[in-house]
């Protein structure tokens, strides 16, 4: 593959060294499923912290990346030797395409034993740039700057990057259970994908006339069922009954009022339901849903 995006994960580096194996395990075959449905090849290795996923494209790998759950941000890099006079060269290149006068910042951070420290590698960095550009009238600002590279030194190689696409963020999908989602309207969609963000393998229910908004979350989940759908809430609420009983679904997210629960209380019974969107007002979930369905394009 001729090009690498360096993936990064949030919460799960918060877990147990079992537990995070898991759902690392869990987070790479969503990401080899995903980019199997879109057609895009790819190869995916790690080490402690990072996936590195190898594509031919990064540009047009980078959209399907930043649909997986798990996955807090993704950069296009740059992999070199740890060695600092070909990380100088890089940069010192690099910084040749920035207008005179541009404001920079060099961040780096490492791993491993190496006989230098970050703040030894930004110095350096930073006063080759300096140096062999002194024309270009370049100033080192690290509050406010205009330009920033930034340089993960792990081990034996260094990644360089300077651009970070944020991520849906939240755990892989499959690491917390079955949940039943009926889809109606943009705030069901959008709860049925909160619960897509803590890990629920949702099982949705839309609505006929509605078709786009399960569409949309299948391209967040490639192993989502999109062929169920009731005209009504009380034949989405009885198909969600027998998806319970089915796949032993934890619960149920419905996209309800504060006023609604009681009737929805007495209709569930024991059933755990959810309500991810019930404290956001509608323009909150129109704001949100759209960057949603921006994503998925």
């Amino acid at each position: 593959m001729a090009e690498t995006l360096l993936l990064r994960y949030g919460e799960l580096a918060l877990k147990s060294a079992p537990v995070r194996r898991e759902f690392e395990g869990r987070l790479r075959g969503n990401l080899l499923k995903a980019f199997l449905r879109a057609g895009v090849e790819c190869t995916v290795t790690s080490d402690h912290g990072h996936l590195y996923l190898g594509v031919a494209d990064a540009r047009e790998a980078i959209p399907v990346a930043r649909r997986v759950f798990g996955l807090v941000s993704v950069s296009p890099v740059v992999v070199l030797p740890t060695d600092l006079d070909a990380l100088s060269e890089h940069v010192v290149r690099h910084a040749r395409d920035w207008k005179e006068g541009t404001r920079f910042a060099i961040r780096t951070r490492r791993t491993g034993t190496h006989p230098f420290t970050s703040h030894d590698v930004d110095v350096r960095l930073g006063a080759d740039v300096l140096r062999a550009l002194e024309d270009r009238r370049f100033k080192v600002d690290l509050t406010a700057p205009e330009a920033e590279i930034e340089v993960e030194i792990r081990g034996p190689r260094t990644y360089v990057y300077t651009e970070r696409f944020p991520g849906p963020g939240g755990f892989p999908v499959g690491v917390a259970g079955n949940v039943g989602a009926h889809v109606t309207g943009i705030r069901g969609a959008l709860g049925a994908w909160m619960m897509m963000k803590r890990g629920c393998r949702v099982y949705p229910v839309g609505n006929p006339s509605e078709p786009g908004l399960l569409d949309t979350l299948a391209r967040y989940d490639p192993d989502l069922d999109i062929t169920r759908s009731a005209p009504d809430e009380a034949g989405a609420w009885t198909l969600l009954g027998e998806l319970g009983v089915r796949y032993r679904l934890a619960g149920v997210a419905l996209p309800l009022s504060v006023e609604e629960y009681p009737r929805a209380r007495a209709h569930w019974g024991e059933t755990v339901i959810f309500s991810p969107t019930v404290g956001m007002t509608d323009s909150e979930v129109e704001a949100r849903w759209h960057e949603i369905e921006e994503l998925a394009r």
